[in-house]
C-alpha cells in the first residue's frame, strides 16, 4: 500500500465526528493504520490529529473531554463570547491533561498544524515542534477564532497567529495519498452523505462542501454547540463513515 496521510478538517465542535472516525480506523483500519505516515489539520482538525500521532489510547478522554467542554460553552449565556468565559484556557486545560510528556518528539515531522499569521493573513503548516509547550502552542494558535475565542490572537514563535481554518482549512500533503475527513457533506474521502437536492458547492479554505441547508447547520453547530445527544450522533456518524470508507477501499480488518 502507497504512503498515506489523514487530514481532519477544521470544524469546532464538530471535531467530535472526527473522533468518531478515530474510532472506526484504530478498530477496524490496520491497513491504513499500518501504512499512516502523517496526520494534518486545522483548528479541532488538528487537535484530533495530534490525539491521532502522540496518544490514540487517550480518544475516551478526548470524548470526555469534547462532551463537558461543549456542555460548558452551552451553559453560557452568550456562548463562548460571554464575558469572563475563558474558551483558550478550557482548551488548553483539556490539551494539557491529554498530551503525553514526549507528545513534541513524536509529532515532529508526523503532525501538520495549519495555522494563519494575524497580519499577513498567510497560511503556515507547522511541524517542527522543539518542545511540548511549543507544540500545545501552535495548536492553540491554530484553534483561535477571533471575537469568538478572545481579542487577542495567540502567540507562537515570537508572532501572532490565528485559527487554521481560515486559510487551509482541511492541508493536503505533498507526499503520499492524503485521506480527507469532514463533518459536512462533500467531497472528503469520509464524510456525511449529501441529501439535498443541490449539487451546488461552496469551496470553503482549500474544502469543498455542498451548498445545503444541514451544512449551513452544522457551520453554526461548529461555533454554538448542539445537544450532548446530538453530539453524541455526531459521533457515531463518524465512525460509519469511516467504516463506509475503509469498506470502500476494501482495507477493513
Amino acid at each position: 500500500m502507497a504512503v498515506l496521510n489523514l487530514s481532519f478538517a477544521a470544524c469546532g465542535f464538530l471535531g467530535i465526528y472526527h473522533l468518531g472516525a478515530v474510532g472506526a480506523f484504530l478498530r477496524h483500519g490496520d491497513k491504513l493504520i499500518g501504512s499512516l505516515r502523517a496526520c494534518a489539520g486545522a483548528s479541532a482538525g488538528a487537535l484530533v490529529a495530534a490525539v491521532m500521532v502522540t496518544a490514540p489510547d487517550k480518544l475516551e478522554h478526548c470524548k470526555d473531554f469534547t462532551y463537558k467542554f461543549a456542555d460548558s460553552v452551552r451553559q453560557q449565556r452568550f456562548g463562548a463570547v460571554t464575558p469572563g468565559f475563558n474558551f483558550m484556557l478550557t482548551l488548553r486545560e483539556g490539551i494539557e491533561e491529554i498530551l503525553p510528556a514526549d507528545a513534541h518528539n513524536l509529532a515532529s515531522d508526523r503532525l501538520h498544524v495549519s495555522i494563519t499569521h494575524s497580519k499577513s493573513g498567510k497560511n503556515h503548516l507547522v511541524s517542527r515542534f522543539t518542545s511540548r509547550e511549543e507544540l500545545i502552542q501552535a495548536l492553540l494558535a491554530s484553534s483561535f477564532v477571533p471575537v469568538y475565542a478572545g481579542l487577542k490572537p495567540m502567540d507562537f514563535r515570537g508572532q501572532k497567529w490565528i485559527d487554521g481554518g481560515f486559510t487551509d482549512s482541511l492541508p493536503i500533503l505533498p507526499v503520499g495519498r492524503t485521506i480527507t475527513v469532514s463533518p459536512f457533506a462533500g467531497l472528503q474521502d469520509v464524510c456525511p452523505v449529501h441529501r439535498g437536492r443541490l449539487n451546488t458547492q461552496l469551496r470553503l479554505a482549500n474544502m469543498n462542501i455542498m451548498f445545503s441547508v444541514e451544512n449551513i447547520k452544522r457551520l453554526n453547530q461548529a461555533l454554538f454547540p448542539p445537544s450532548g445527544r446530538t453530539m453524541a450522533s455526531f459521533y457515531e456518524e463518524g465512525f460509519s463513515d469511516a467504516v463506509r470508507f475503509l469498506k470502500r477501499e476494501a482495507w477493513t480488518s
